[in-house]
């Protein structure tokens, strides 16, 4: 695979199945995936693999042990970084999206831990919800929406 057009973290995922499609969503779209622990689930886990069908050996996949670690390494500018959590004040589709830029997403109940979106305030980006009767949306499709978005505006 060439260089990766961007990638999607998944900070503390907790569901395999969600993990297993955003896999194969990064590799369709030449992404790569970052999770950071800890997980919800074993990664070798016959869900994540079942979700991401025969593809998933394919996927470049980094796992980092937490947050500060991700950051040590990757070393990305933070106007590269786009936290996606509910209660933005800014909409999926303004995010600057770019070649090389992180989609950050959090575990699928307890999101984005609160002291990263704090000090991280202007990269902060959310999706619609108009109804009253749900707390939030599922993950594999929120981050596939700001995937294709990504892959719109760099036009690769």
């Amino acid at each position: 695979m060439s260089d990766p057009f961007f990638k999607i973290v998944l900070h503390a995922p907790e569901i395999p199945g969600n993990t297993g499609s955003i896999g194969r969503t990064c590799l369709a779209l030449n992404a790569e995936l970052i999770l950071i622990k800890p997980y919800g689930f074993d990664i070798s886990e016959k869900a994540v693999r079942r979700a991401g069908l025969d593809y998933w050996k394919h996927v470049t996949l980094k796992e980092y042990d937490h947050w500060e670690h991700f950051l040590s390494v990757e070393k990305p500018e933070m106007n590269q970084v786009m936290l996606f959590e509910n209660g933005a004040g800014k909409a999926w589709h303004e995010a600057p999206y770019k070649k090389g830029c992180y989609l950050v997403f959090g575990g699928e109940t307890r999101g984005i831990p609160q002291r990263i979106l704090d000090a991280n305030p202007a990269s902060f980006f959310s999706f619609p919800q108009y109804s009253n009767h749900i707390r939030s949306l599922n993950l594999s499709n929120i981050a596939t929406a700001a995937a294709f978005e990504c892959v719109r505006q760099i036009n690769p």
